[in-house]
């Protein structure tokens, strides 16, 4: 059985030995030459714990002057990190930022560690992991984003371990994103390293992990309002890096959350496609308006979603290339251009256009009024409902409820301008798509073609009817077709 007093006796006399250690080395004008101390700090950190503390506090401060005993400094303290005593653990993982001030070449292999150690189960540990990987990140950014993007994979490099891939998503999502201001410096050079980070990275993520990333991507300043039109086609090439065209796509293979977010970038992508973008993608997204738009009741459910994406998408893009959907949609607008088409007769196209829309609009507003109705009932429920459980459910319903008729006022604000022989194309922002946020109100800046004012209740949107891949040029038609093929139409 040990003795008490002579375990603090030794414990004592390592601590003693450290401090010795640490003040020679301070004091010392030529470290390189206190070889002998930095070994016996290094031998110290497998001694006690109170000297595996201190020990891991000294091997980083000195680290950059003995890099003949790098290797060795840096098992060590990894070998601290690994102890079974949570304070030692926690004093090894504060140090790790230390050894990349001096010597940046180690930074990756840091940021390695510490990804690792994301999965920590004492709350303290996972602290002193958040804030080391913060400290990296603030040393040197550029570094520190590519060693961490390298644990969430690519489609040449998939991540081997889900649950760290998962850790660092997280991080990078509640961490990184919410400091792109202080941390992507210079922001422009930061901010397309980030960009190209996302881009490999998009290539093999889940819906929700795409739409994380385009709505990062959407707040930079590079893809800003001021943009080039060059950035937009480049947010339009990642979209399409996500439908794949170059693999044998099959989209009946993909989750319904993935075909709904990958029409939701589509739609928000859309303001900022050129005219000829447009005129291209064009007859692919009439197509899918007559698949999911029909053109008499048939006892399915409509998709509505869908129906607001798609209608969204269509206002824009003709918004930039009016005279196309002439043949499209059997319209007359004339622009003085041979691509006018004026002399054939698309007039059965137009039938079935306004049909479609005709039945929309009564599938929309028959929704409306089961939506209503809902909406005095989840009321009647809330008021007597008691537990917060339940008033936590019923809350839920009346947003999604809230959403369905957002949804349906941006179809019939979108349907009605439309049903003329020469529409009025929505191409500015006053519809606001159902999924995200209502935008403040500000006074009103309508942009139309095909000549005229738009009347005031087709200007307003949702909130109430007063209101993998390639860039460039290469969005073709094929892209919404084969994106979208085989969705289930259904609600």
């Amino acid at each position: 059985m040990s003795d008490p007093a002579a375990t603090s006796t030794d414990d004592a006399i390592h601590i003693e030995r450290l401090y010795e250690f640490g003040e020679r080395l301070s004091e010392s004008k030529d470290k390189s030459q206190n070889v002998k101390d930095y070994q016996g700090i290094m031998d110290a950190a497998k001694t006690s714990i109170k000297a595996k503390q201190l020990a891991a506090q000294l091997i980083p401060r000195f680290f950059k002057f003995f890099p003949e005993l790098s290797s060795q400094a840096v098992e060590t303290q990894i070998d601290l990190i690994e102890q079974e005593e949570l304070g030692v653990r926690v004093q090894a993982i504060r140090g790790l930022p230390l050894f990349c001030k001096d010597t940046p070449e180690y930074l990756s292999k840091i940021v390695d560690i510490l990804v690792q150690l994301l999965a920590a189960e004492e709350i303290v540990e996972r602290d002193a992991v958040l804030k080391a990987l913060m400290s990296l990140l603030r040393q040197d950014v550029k570094a520190s984003l590519s060693a961490l993007f390298k644990h969430i994979g690519t489609v040449e490099e998939p991540s081997t371990d889900e649950l760290i891939r998962d850790k660092v998503l997280s991080f990078v999502r509640d961490k990184v994103f919410p400091l792109k201001a202080e941390l992507l410096r210079p922001q422009e050079e930061m901010e397309r390293h980030i960009t190209d980070l996302i881009k490999k990275s998009s290539e093999d993520v889940t819906g929700a992990e795409f739409t994380m990333f385009m709505d990062f991507l959407k707040k930079l300043s590079i893809f800003g309002d001021k943009a080039p039109s060059e950035r937009m086609k480049e947010l339009v090439g990642i979209i399409e890096g996500q439908a794949d065209l170059d693999s044998a796509f099959d989209v009946t293979h993909l989750p319904e959350e993935r075909k709904l977010d990958l029409l939701k970038a589509l739609a928000e992508i859309s303001p900022f496609t050129l005219p000829q973008d447009s005129r291209q993608i064009l007859p692919s997204v009439v197509q899918l308006m007559k698949k999911y738009m029909p053109r008499r009741k048939s006892g399915e459910e409509m998709n509505f979603t869908y129906v607001e994406c798609l209608l969204y998408v269509f206002h824009h893009l003709a918004h930039k290339a009016p005279n196309a959907t002439n043949s499209l949609c059997g319209y007359k607008i004339v622009t003085g251009q041979p691509s006018d088409r004026l002399g054939e007769d698309f007039s059965e196209f137009y039938t079935d256009l306004t049909e479609r829309l005709s039945n929309v609009e009564d599938l929309t507003r028959a929704t409306m009024r089961k939506l209503t109705q809902g909406m005095t009932e989840h009321n009647k429920a809330m008021a007597a409902a008691k537990s917060d459980d339940a008033k936590d459910s019923i809350k839920t319903q009346k947003q999604n409820t809230t959403t369905g008729l957002r949804t349906c006022n941006n179809i019939l604000a979108m349907t009605k301008p439309l049903h003329s022989k020469t529409p009025l194309f929505i191409g500015d922002k006053s519809i606001n798509l159902s999924w995200k946020e209502v935008a403040k109100p500000s006074v009103p800046s309508t942009t139309v073609s095909a000549g005229g004012k738009r009347p005031a209740a087709t200007t307003n949107g949702s909130g109430n009817m007063a209101k993998k891949g390639r860039g460039a040029g290469g969005l073709q038609n094929q892209l919404v077709n084969r994106a979208l093929e085989g969705v289930n139409p259904r609600q």
